[in-house]
């Protein structure tokens, strides 16, 4: 086990009642902080709430990414001042929706940036041709890091060499055998 999660707080779809999400959110907080592992946090439509409870034990925590960032200048500002990762999945290659956060991704500090997926969900809208499925893998990050270096004015290969080191320093995991330090990138089409 490398991490806490996903966690968080999601008032959009209200699976749970947000008395029950804010409970259930603060016991992972705490069982991150007595294991020692990072959190990885889901942040939507919570109105800042996400990031309240997080300060509430922010001395203590190890590590947390907010994964799939899709929010506001003034969220990514937020989450940046606590410390935080933010991870950029294929939100960011959607040419309806993901605009806003294509204009975010170059604030980000490389060294507190990662790419994922969000697997099932989220497929590149950027791939051609798209699969069938229709289902989102790890295979298709590939075209994530091709849009996070576009917007961020970088070359791929860049983007995919830190995000790679933050990833494994993130979850204290080992180098790839088969190339110490080379980022696993898929090629085009």
């Amino acid at each position: 086990m490398v991490a806490i999660g996903e966690t968080g707080l999601d008032f959009n779809r209200n699976y749970s009642p947000p008395d029950v999400q804010r409970t259930v959110f603060r016991a992972q907080i705490a069982l991150a902080v007595e294991l020692k592992l990072p959190l990885f946090v889901h942040d939507r439509d919570s109105d800042g709430e996400t990031r309240v409870l997080l300060r509430e034990r922010k001395s203590e925590l190890d590590r947390c990414v907010v994964h799939c960032f899709t929010g506001t200048a003034a969220d990514l500002a937020g989450y940046l001042d606590d410390g935080w990762h933010i991870g950029i999945t294929g939100w960011v290659c959607d040419e309806r929706r993901g605009v806003k956060l294509q204009g975010l991704v170059a604030g980000i500090p490389s060294e507190r940036l990662m790419l994922e997926t969000d697997a099932p969900w989220l497929l590149p809208r950027t791939m051609s041709p798209r699969p069938k499925g229709r289902r989102n893998e790890p295979a298709f990050l590939p075209w994530v890091a091709r849009k996070v270096a576009e917007c961020r004015g970088e070359s791929v290969e860049e983007v995919a060499a830190y995000t790679s080191a933050n990833a494994r320093r993130f979850f204290n995991l080992p180098l790839p055998d088969a190339a110490p330090g080379a980022p696993c990138l898929a090629p085009a089409g």
